[in-house]
């Protein structure tokens, strides 16, 4: 069964930093992709950040390019994902989701559309304060 817990949110100032973590279970790594999504008030759940372990590749949403990074530790099976310079509009909830790659496809070409993600954490929160 796969499985995703993401932890790491909270309340942080504007300027500061976090990271995420994403524990995942269940499944070969190299066989799938990881993304990072996160869902503000009001608004649709829009992909950030993926890595693809079939080939190791990472891909970026424009509008976090430079201050987000996706990263991960195999051994742990755990996904990280940095995010720096945080303001009022990173308040989110951030969920990582995985899909099955069954043969080698980028990061870029798994792309950042909540359809291509069939399973999902449970998501943390994250406030960022003025």
């Amino acid at each position: 069964e796969v499985q995703l817990v993401e932890s790491g949110g909270g309340l942080v100032q504007a300027g500061g930093s976090l990271r995420l973590s994403c524990a995942a279970s269940g499944f070969t790594f190299e066989h799938y992709a990881i993304g990072w999504f996160r869902q503000a008030p009001g608004k649709e759940r829009e992909g950030i950040a993926c890595v693809s372990f079939s080939d190791g590749s990472t891909y970026y949403a424009n509008s976090v390019k430079g201050r987000f990074t996706i990263s991960s530790d195999n051994a742990k099976r755990t996904v990280y994902l940095q995010i720096d310079s945080l303001n009022s509009e990173d308040t989110a909830v951030y969920y990582c989701a995985a899909d099955e790659v069954p043969y080698p496809l980028t990061a870029q070409a798994m792309g950042l559309g909540t359809s291509a993600f069939g399973f999902w954490g449970q998501g943390t929160q994250v406030t960022v304060s003025s």
